[in-house]
């Protein structure tokens, strides 16, 4: 596999490539000229060639390296980067492209070692419905400095501190929810991470403590 070097504007992706594959493979097949239309690149049938030979290579690849890892059971390294890479936004479908496994693997997986489960954003922005917590994770008490995960906005935190409450019957807890990690501010340089103040229950927050195991980077 080359690495074909891609224009901002052009449209490389691989679902995009494989709209393409499967017109020019129809019955009736689009033209080059259209192909490279609707990769939006210069019209150019040796590198039309060379883009579309280096997608099947890859496509190959990935089924040989699928096929290889059918059956067998998760590895440390699998656990680790499919639990960062899920907190860190990445949909299960990329995760299984990446460790050349299948998305229902990564699903189970993710299941099975307890890792709080992502809404998608148009049922977590309000903020008005709770995330759903593994039994793994539910935790009626916190420690400060812990590293939690908040459930109403599906996001780390870090326990600041806590006190009980009798109108609850619960810990309340004031924590920082880590929305950025590792940016660059315009006004103050390089921040280790950037978020925001907040107080929840512990009902609302979830232990990660289970994942330590896996020396994951939350």
């Amino acid at each position: 596999m080359r690495t074909i070097r891609k224009k901002g504007h052009e449209k490389l992706d691989d679902a995009n490539l494989q709209r393409v594959l499967d017109h020019l493979n129809a019955d009736q097949p689009i033209t080059k000229k259209e192909a490279c239309s609707m990769l939006n690149i210069t019209y150019n049938t040796t590198r039309l060639n060379s883009i579309m030979k280096d997608f099947e290579d890859t496509l190959q690849f990935r089924a040989k390296r699928k096929a290889q890892n059918r059956g067998r059971k998760a590895t440390d390294y699998e656990i680790k980067q499919s639990i960062e890479m899920y907190l860190d936004e990445q949909p299960v479908s990329s995760i299984a492209q990446a460790l050349y496994r299948s998305t229902t693997f990564v699903r189970n997986l993710l299941d099975r070692v307890g890792v709080p489960q992502k809404r998608p954003s148009t049922e977590r922005s309000s903020g008005a419905k709770i995330g759903y917590l593994p039994d793994e994770c539910v935790s009626e008490t916190f420690e400060p400095g812990e590293k939690v995960w908040c459930a109403r906005h599906d996001l780390p935190a870090r326990i600041v501190n806590g006190k009980f409450d009798k109108r609850y019957d619960s810990w309340i807890y004031h924590v920082y929810v880590i929305e950025l990690t590792n940016f660059d501010s315009p006004y103050f340089g390089h921040i280790k991470e950037g978020g925001y103040h907040a107080h929840f229950a512990a009902y609302d927050l979830g232990s990660l403590r289970h994942l330590n195991k896996y020396d994951i980077n939350i």
